[in-house]
């Protein structure tokens, strides 16, 4: 059965039992910052579950269904293995407070045994066994309902297993969220499908409380299905992945099976990254991107594979995929041209790290990688410390990784200090009284721009946002101008620019009142805050909001150390002077106030 049919089977059966088919969503998380990638079905539906949401309202009904697209980042180090996978696709059904366990149950069985035709005697299933400790969070029953309807449908009790909490409770996804018990279904020992029933909502402290109604969220690895279906050996041996792996070029060579593998997940990972807005950086998700583009790289010298190879595998990923993903198609030429430069930008300093970190290794006589030489390697050539650790472990080697940590802190103070005298701590510094006195003209003018600043963001994310994720890369103030770096794919067109003036000008003219409030971070973030360098703030954060004094009504709102003005009328006239390339996937605009 081809990976296309059981699409369709998946969502044809659900459909037919008064599901509504729902797209997949981004993998980036929309208004869900506990989270940095989608890593399961339920995470678009989570507002449902808490019940913030109406599903009639929204669906027509309390049930839905979807192919969700996911990326987890757990196991990158162990792709190139049989099953796992950075990105994948997860099939799932949902209700929220309609359906409960029993159909859940049925259901699920009925699609293996009878629409996948796979046979009973290959199957058997878990149920969870309860847990009577508070070790990892509040005690939870044992799930006796399950196991009694397994029985009804047939199973034995040696078909059956029981298991704790670490293996059959699911949630929540992030810090908080709904989550409950679970049942999962195994073909040929392997784990196939798992089925969450949702009873209680995890508060932040581990704490349960039952949810206002119960949920079901299950979900199934498409790959191992894939693979199931097809009776195939591996996930990489299945319709998803062998028409890419059959256009690596490789040679008979020692882990040549690991390398391809690994090129192939990371490709098609990185593609689908990218079109969802994803750009490489050296933070949070743009640097899980660079991560698995750098290994690719790296394993595609291992092959001996030539320079941009990378290019044709993307291509062939958006050809088996725009059918059902139409946004591959729609971002093609986005996608190619940031891999492109990546690949560009790593392959000219790759080769000679590479022979740094061979002079390292054979001056060694007791294997071990000094911090300092494995931050080096990272700050010199780009290496992700996750690489320098992979090759030294190929060869036997070891790190000193509280060497590094020191190393990389060190360097961060240092480029903290930096930035704090170039341009007054912009987005890091606490300042108590956002209206200071401001006495000296520089520090006026720098002040003004501050503020000219946070309105341009605002205004990127107004005019662009439509088109990709824009996020902040990183600022530089002085009294002379302000110049912004950030995401967007490619160079803006004079129409953009002229009306990013324009809605800034336009925020200046109506003399916005700026306003600070000190908040918790999460919740200020939750109110839709943004921030730059999130990681480096305290739990209680500044919160300066332009135009109302509540962040979810403010037209602007940020983190940030300030100072600012008082309102934005003392600006000035706002202009761009020159919008730029700063790398790749990085604009740069640089502004003048009059």
């Amino acid at each position: 059965m081809t990976s296309r049919e059981i699409r369709q089977k998946f969502l044809k059966f659900f459909e037919k039992r008064g599901h509504k088919i729902v797209s997949s969503s981004s993998l980036v998380p929309k208004d869900d910052p506990s989270v940095l990638l989608t890593t399961a079905g339920m995470q678009q539906f989570k507002p449902y579950y808490m019940g913030n949401k109406d599903p009639i309202k929204d669906f027509g009904t309390k049930r839905t269904t979807s192919i969700q697209k996911s990326f987890r980042t757990p196991d990158i180090d162990e792709v190139g293995d049989e099953s796992h996978l950075t990105f994948f696709e997860m099939l799932g059904n949902f209700s929220f407070g309609d359906y409960f366990k029993e159909d859940a149950i049925k259901w699920g069985w009925e699609f293996i045994t009878e629409e996948l035709k796979i046979s009973p005697e290959r199957c058997h299933v878990s149920v969870f066994a309860g847990d009577p400790s508070t070790s990892s969070g509040q005690a939870v029953p044992e799930d006796k309902e399950s196991k009694k309807i397994w029985k009804s449908l047939g199973l034995a009790d040696d078909k059956i297993k029981k298991a704790g909490r670490k293996d059959n409770f699911w949630g929540p996804t992030g810090s908080e969220g709904p989550c409950g018990p679970t049942s999962e279904i195994y073909v040929d020992g392997l784990e196939i499908w798992n089925l969450v029933f949702n009873e209680y909502y995890c508060h932040a402290d581990k704490t349960l409380e039952p949810l206002k109604q119960n949920g079901i969220d299950t979900g199934m690895g498409f790959e191992r299905l894939a693979m199931v279906s097809q009776s195939a050996p591996t996930v990489f041996e299945t319709d998803l992945f062998l028409p890419l792996v059959q256009i690596i070029p490789h040679k008979e060579i020692l882990n040549e099976t690991k390398a391809v593998r690994i090129i192939a997940d990371h490709i098609r990972g990185a593609t689908f990254l990218i079109a969802d807005g994803v750009l490489p950086s050296n933070v949070e998700r743009g640097y899980i991107l660079r991560r698995i583009l750098r290994r690719a790289i790296r394993y595609g010298k291992v092959l001996k594979l030539d320079k941009n190879f990378l290019i044709p595998l993307s291509q062939k990923v958006i050809e088996m995929y725009k059918e059902f993903y139409p946004e591959l198609s729609v971002k093609r030429e986005d996608i190619l041209t940031v891999i492109e430069k990546e690949e560009e930008k790593f392959s000219k300093t790759l080769e000679n790290g590479l022979k740094e970190l061979g002079k390292i290794l054979v001056a060694k006589a007791d294997k071990i990688i000094s911090g300092k030489e494995a931050f080096y390697l990272y700050e010199s050539y780009g290496f992700p410390m996750e690489l320098t650790r992979e090759i030294a472990t190929e060869k036997r080697f070891a790190i000193d990784e509280t060497g590094w940590e020191i190393a990389f802190k060190e360097h961060q103070e240092i480029s903290r200090a930096g930035a704090e005298k170039k341009f007054g701590g912009h987005g890091i510094a606490e300042i108590t009284n956002h209206k200071s006195q401001i006495t000296n003209s520089d520090a006026g003018k720098i002040t003004r721009l501050h503020t000219a600043t946070h309105l341009l963001h605002q205004a990127l994310h107004d005019i662009l946002g439509q088109e990709a994720e824009v996020r902040q890369m990183g600022s530089d103030i002085n009294a002379e101008r302000t110049r912004f770096d950030f995401t967007f794919p490619r160079k803006l067109f004079s129409e953009e620019i002229n009306k990013i003036e324009e809605v800034v000008n336009k925020k200046i003219k109506l003399d916005l009142p700026v306003f600070n409030k000190k908040m918790n971070k999460e919740d200020a973030i939750r109110l839709g805050a943004r921030a730059f360098f999130k990681e480096k703030y305290p739990d209680e954060v500044n919160v300066y909001s332009i135009g109302d004094p509540d962040p979810s009504k403010a037209y602007s709102k940020e983190l940030c150390g300030g100072p600012h003005v008082d309102s934005t009328g003392e600006i000035g006239y706002f202009k761009i002077i020159k919008e730029e390339s700063s790398s790749a996937g990085v604009r740069r605009i640089r502004a003048i106030i009059e």
